[in-house]
């Protein structure tokens, strides 16, 4: 599975952006889609997942509220719309993926990652 991930740049605290992830080489069908974060001289972390089949979602309790993540079946796309956005949302983000059913947090979990997008959030 190949991820391609797009859609991050340079908003102003309170805005929004949409950050998307297509996948290519094979459907989502059967996987879990995730998105994390690293922050500058941070550990990448959390932010939402979404299991493919029956789409149940999780989301970090730093993004609850204010970050959505979505699918498109027919675009095999995953989104996350990202609401009342704050500095410390600043980041690059990085989609990624693993097979199975399970909504892990935990990075190390998912084999295919995309190259990441990086959000900067304006005071």
């Amino acid at each position: 599975v190949q991820l391609q991930a797009s859609g991050g740049g340079l908003v102003q605290a309170g805005g929004s952006l949409r950050l998307s992830c297509a996948a290519s080489g094979r459907t989502f069908s059967s996987y879990t889609v995730a998105w994390f974060r690293q922050a500058a001289g941070k550990e990448r972390e959390f932010v939402a997942a979404l299991r493919w089949s029956g789409g149940s979602t999780n989301h970090a309790d730093s993004v609850k509220g204010r970050f959505t993540i979505s699918r498109d079946n027919a675009k095999n796309t995953v989104y996350l719309q990202m609401n009342s956005l704050k500095t410390e949302d600043t980041a690059v983000y990085y989609c990624a993926a693993r097979a199975g059913v399970a909504v892990p947090p935990t990075p190390t979990l998912y084999s295919y990652w995309g190259q990441g997008t990086q959000v900067t959030v304006s005071s």
